[in-house]
């Protein structure tokens, strides 16, 4: 009779830093309380743990996230947001089903690092880059996104590379399902310097 090796049971002290840290864990969390790397890597291959992406764990019976990407990315560079076609994807403003993360950060900002999943960098100068931010708990982590509005904006100032398309049947999506905060959306037009080039359409569709 073959018996099976006993699979290893997950330390008390990375079960800890699990359950504080949102049931997901870095290896800089787990270095500075001592845990050396080679204990996570034996508990990911024994199936204990499962890694999201480098240098992130979670528990490997753990509910499936519900957007694992963006939590990913969100753990990953904690200091970018959510923008464009992502965040049009989140607010339900967008038929196209993205591909990829659209993130974005600070001019001079160092480049992330990120094998999975795939991340296209768009860099926003300082001013625009702090306008809109909203933080969203998506699988008790927080997840920096552009609000609806500040999202509408950006594609219509991002419209050469998205397409016009793509802009406009947001827009019309927003009038639609949400409350029109036409304020808030000229005040971002302003800072993105695309008021000019987003009136007409807002007049014509709002």
């Amino acid at each position: 009779m073959i018996r099976k090796r006993p699979q290893p049971r997950l330390p008390g002290e990375i079960a800890r830093l699990l359950r504080e840290h949102g049931g997901v864990l870095r290896t800089g969390q787990a270095l500075e309380a001592g845990i050396h790397p080679r204990t996570l890597y034996e508990l990911r291959d024994a199936g204990v743990l499962e890694q999201l992406s480098r240098g992130l764990y979670r528990f490997a019976d753990a509910p499936p996230l519900s957007n694992p990407d963006l939590v990913t990315v969100a753990l990953r560079v904690p200091q970018g947001v959510v923008c464009l076609i992502s965040a049009l994807a989140f607010h339900e403003l967008t038929t196209q089903v993205p591909h990829e993360i659209q993130l974005a950060l600070p001019r001079g900002a160092e480049p992330p690092r990120i094998e999975h999943p795939p991340v296209r960098t768009f860099w926003f100068t300082r001013k625009a880059f702090e306008a809109g931010i909203e933080v969203h708990q998506l699988d008790r982590n927080r997840v920096r996104i552009y609000s609806p509005e500040k999202t509408l904006v950006d594609c219509f100032k991002y419209r050469n590379k998205l397409g016009l398309d793509t802009a406009l049947e947001a827009l019309r999506f927003y009038k639609e399902r949400r409350r029109v905060k036409i304020d808030a959306l000229i005040n971002f037009a302003k800072v993105c310097r695309v008021a000019n080039v987003i009136r007409p359409y807002l007049e014509a569709v709002l």
